[in-house]
């Protein structure tokens, strides 16, 4: 038997990068997987993960709007039952000077990073609850949420407050068996980080494309960057019965980068 045999999951931000990384991961153990994001790729992830004899389903679904996530999970109780993990992964960032930073990039960061969280994290205990039978919530954070980066107030913020959400929504529901937990990324090769590396690299320099996130990968004790394969190992033992003693953690997966 799979370790995930009769479990639904639902993960936000599944249509590129970590989310669809996770997403694999979880249908090859056997769950059934609402994978989610705001973009038509995400069908492609879902079809992918049954052509390979996995059980998935795909929705779009904006994670700032209460509707749009109600109508989500309401998506994974008429398609799989339940849904009993619920990884929010959704995530967005920008890089820019202080004084050249927007009102709207910052409510865009925010509203994506930590309210989707929030809002993911309500409507999911809400179901869990009804269900009674217990659940777990991943919250993707971020090496920013241990410290911030520069050029990304916002972002340090969005992550820090993802944090300060999974550990008080952990003391809440920790009685009726659900726990609440957090990773941090590092330099994971993602569509993002190729992002981070241009413009950071034009920022700090007169970098290439691929010489900023080289010369930081030197700094990480591995060696390498991570890959999506890396965090989904983390997040589907966070989601497994070995973790059922662990709850309101925020758990690093980024080769030793950054060691508190």
């Amino acid at each position: 038997m799979a370790r995930f045999d009769g479990k639904t999951v639902v993960i936000t931000g599944g249509s590129r990068g970590i989310g669809a990384a996770i997403a694999r991961r979880f249908a090859s153990e056997g769950a059934s997987v609402l994978v989610s994001a705001n973009e038509a790729l995400v069908k492609d992830v879902a079809e992918s993960i049954t052509a390979s004899g996995g059980k998935a389903a795909s929705f779009i679904a904006d994670v700032t709007d209460k509707a749009s996530v109600t109508v989500l999970y309401d998506e994974a109780e008429k398609v799989f039952g339940g849904v009993d993990i619920s990884v929010q992964n959704a995530g967005v960032i920008t890089i820019a000077k202080i004084e050249d930073m927007t009102e709207a990039e910052w409510d865009k960061v925010m509203d994506v990073n930590t309210k989707g969280v929030f809002l993911c994290c309500q409507e999911a205990i809400r179901r869990m609850r009804a269900q009674g039978r217990g659940g777990r919530l991943i919250n993707t954070a971020s090496g920013q949420a241990r410290e911030g980066f520069i050029y990304t107030p916002h972002y340090a913020a969005s992550k820090f407050g993802v944090v300060g959400v999974t550990q008080s929504l952990a003391k809440e529901v920790a009685k009726e068996g659900i726990t609440v937990n957090a990773f941090c990324p590092g330099i994971i090769e993602t569509d993002m980080w190729a992002y981070n590396d241009e413009v950071w690299g034009k920022l700090l320099g007169d970098y290439k494309p691929g010489e900023l996130m080289a010369e930081w990968v030197e700094g990480i004790p591995m060696g390498r960057a991570g890959s999506g394969d890396d965090v989904a190992g983390l997040v589907a033992f966070l989601a497994s019965d070995d973790a059922a003693y662990i709850t309101g953690q925020t758990i690093n997966v980024d080769g030793g980068l950054i060691m508190s």
